[in-house]
């Protein structure tokens, strides 16, 4: 296991590429960004020391299903290479309590913000096939639920 430091808007890895590590956040912040770089570009959340990243390519042997990139310049991160994975948690069996519960947290998270998705667009047709213009409600839910997946790269190096 090795040390890595990253500066700001540097990336780690590219949704996509093989998962041959994951990485424990020592220090600094993480992005995790579908479509990073294109104008579809939505960053799922941000990362910060204790946390861990790209361990669901090791468990299933999947490609990379986002990027990661340093939102800070003090970013240093643990590398865990496949080889290492089971060692790792063998000696460090907490960690491992510790990398589920933030999987859960993570997939609660989404669970959440995907029923809510569903029940917004179910309501938008619903308005749209009664004629009817979209409520201030319905548009402060929609506003509400892109606000939590803003753009990963921080407008002209301003500090998030």
């Amino acid at each position: 296991m090795e040390q890595i430091s990253f500066r700001r808007n540097e990336v780690i890895f590219r949704q996509g590429d093989p998962a041959d590590c994951m990485y424990a956040v020592r220090s600094g912040a993480v992005g995790v960004v579908l479509d990073y770089g294109g104008p579809d570009e939505t960053k799922l959340t941000e990362l910060r020391a204790g946390q861990y990243l790209g361990e669901m390519g090791l468990l299933d042997s999947a490609p990379r299903s986002a990027a990661a990139v340093s939102l800070s310049d003090d970013t240093v991160l643990e590398r865990i290479a496949e080889s290492d994975f089971q060692a790792f948690f063998d000696e460090n069996p907490e960690l491992l309590l510790s990398m589920l519960q933030q999987m859960s947290s993570r997939l609660r998270r989404i669970t959440r913000d995907y029923a809510g998705a569903c029940r917004t667009v179910a309501d938008v047709v619903e308005a749209e096939k009664a004629g009817q213009d979209f409520s201030a409600a319905l548009r402060h839910r929609i506003a509400k639920t892109l606000a939590g997946y803003e753009s990963a790269a921080p407008a002209d190096g301003a500090d998030e």
